[in-house]
């Protein structure tokens, strides 16, 4: 259905459109389709919306920022990007959704104004063919490891060469010595590269704007009650009392804030459940994206083989 022809929505069957629409954007055909009919929803029905329905446009527009940045670099993703956030920027009221908006605008024409200011490459030959398309950009660099392969299977072919072909000895022998030598060039930068690709990357703190906006609660009888006379801070292992101030995480597991501060100036997460906060290392975030998103498709493909959707005759 075209969002902008549907003006009579419900406000239910508006939130699960927006959420269909969300789950679009990890699609790369559908991204540009579903950023401008989430854009014709944001204009049309914003301003009328509950508090609760506005709370789920400023979700689904953050998520497109988050997929620009993580995944869509295109220009035209940017640009389509970029225009969505204004509107979104001018229609919020709430300060902190303003202010983060901002930052999401102030990232995305940063992004085009280094697009236009990249050098220009001759049209001719500019692109290179991939997966049966020819693109517009010129073809990327080939990775290290790629070049270390492409070496060694030519130093393999000389050597072959040498036995069969009896070529020149001083021939062979240079042209082996100058193979050598590129391999031992690139060593310092594939082994690295290698043992990044080997796993998950450490964990970085916590971003410090999160640790601040951690709510502090007073230990209550209420909550002493409920929880028992033995409950303690798992990090200092003294048992609480009424009046204590306590620090609260996203997974609700609460902490005296002097102990969890060291904590959390060196992890990310809960100590106890290890729920995630979100870090300042933005080359982790998109790692965390990616995986989130790859763990998504190992699920979808489950269940399509569970489904039979993928069983042939």
């Amino acid at each position: 259905m075209d969002a902008s022809s549907s003006p009579s929505l419900s406000e239910e069957s508006l939130k699960l459109e927006l959420d269909d629409l969300q789950k679009q954007l990890n699609k790369k055909l559908r991204f540009e389709a579903s950023v401008r009919s989430i854009h014709s929803l944001l204009r049309d029905r914003y301003s009328s919306s509950s508090p609760s329905l506005r709370k789920q446009f400023y979700t689904v527009v953050s998520r497109v920022a988050t997929v620009l940045k993580t995944r869509y670099t295109a220009t035209g993703f940017w640009v389509a990007g970029l225009s969505l956030l204004e509107e979104a920027e001018r229609l919020v009221s709430d300060a902190s959704e303003k202010k983060h908006l901002k930052s999401c605008i102030a990232q995305a024409k940063d992004q085009l104004i280094e697009v236009d200011t990249q050098p220009t490459e001759s049209s001719q030959g500019g692109g290179y063919l991939f997966e049966g398309h020819l693109t517009v950009d010129r073809e990327p660099p080939q990775p290290q490891w790629l070049v270390q392969q492409n070496l060694m299977s030519a130093f393999a072919s000389i050597a072959a060469g040498e036995s069969s072909n009896g070529a020149p000895v001083e021939n062979a022998l240079g042209e082996t010595a100058s193979l050598m030598q590129e391999l031992i060039n690139g060593l310092d930068s594939i082994i690295p590269e290698m043992l990044e690709d080997g796993g998950p990357p450490r964990a970085p703190p916590a971003s410090k704007e999160a640790v601040e906006k951690l709510p502090v609660i007073v230990f209550s009888e209420e909550m002493l009650k409920k929880l028992g006379a033995e409950v303690e801070c798992c990090i200092c292992k003294e048992n609480l009392v009424i009046g204590d101030k306590m620090q609260e995480l996203p997974c609700k597991h609460t902490f005296h804030p002097p102990c969890l501060k060291p904590w959390l100036d060196e992890h990310n997460s809960c100590p106890i459940c290890r729920h995630e906060l979100p870090t300042d290392d933005q080359k982790y975030e998109n790692w965390k994206e990616k995986e989130k998103e790859a763990e998504e498709e190992r699920k979808g493909a489950e269940n399509a083989v569970r489904g039979g959707e993928y069983m042939y005759v």
